[in-house]
């Protein structure tokens, strides 16, 4: 059963990373002016970060369960998930703050970001989020590649013993 539950947190937080990231951001832009589309891509990519720490942090948890039950398959993907979060942390929650207090800094000079001062400063922070992104969606779709196809039986059976003789013991 974690080995479905694995699977299934994978799905909603690949599927919701490729979908804001690379579906409704870029619509957003093409159908809302620019500042308007900009505060709901930040509302949309403050929650995927939510999202991703909640689904990272279980992850590792189910992943390092799986291992200790004897499915080494989820050995590696432990460390494309570890990525994963790690650019989550760097991306939602250092660099957005940041962008977010030039983008209120902006406002209040009575302006948009992208015709502001800090319109330079918001750029290369924009930029290094959207690599952050990148490499966090690249990992995702190897973790999705990855996958183990089904945990053995022979393995959930071996876990099994393993449990059953500790409590013995």
């Amino acid at each position: 059963m974690p080995h479905r539950f694995f699977r299934l947190l994978t799905m909603v937080w690949v599927g919701s990373l490729l979908t804001i990231g690379y579906a409704v951001a870029p619509v957003l832009f093409t159908t809302l002016d620019r500042s308007t589309a900009g505060e709901v891509a930040a509302q949309l990519f403050r929650i995927e970060g939510v999202i991703g720490v909640v689904c990272g942090i279980l992850l590792l948890g189910l992943a390092n369960l799986l291992v200790r039950r004897g499915a080494d398959a989820y050995r590696r993907v432990r460390w494309l998930i570890a990525g994963m979060l790690v650019c989550v942390l760097v991306g939602y929650f250092a660099l957005q703050p940041f962008m977010n207090a030039i983008r209120v800094a902006a406002l209040e000079a009575g302006t948009d970001v992208g015709h502001s001062a800090y319109a330079a400063r918001f750029g290369i922070l924009h930029g290094v989020s959207s690599l952050f992104y990148l490499i966090q969606s690249l990992l995702g779709v190897a973790l999705v590649w990855l996958l183990p196809a089904r945990v053995g039986a022979a393995a959930e059976e071996e876990g099994a013993r393993r449990v059953a003789g500790k409590a013995v013991g």
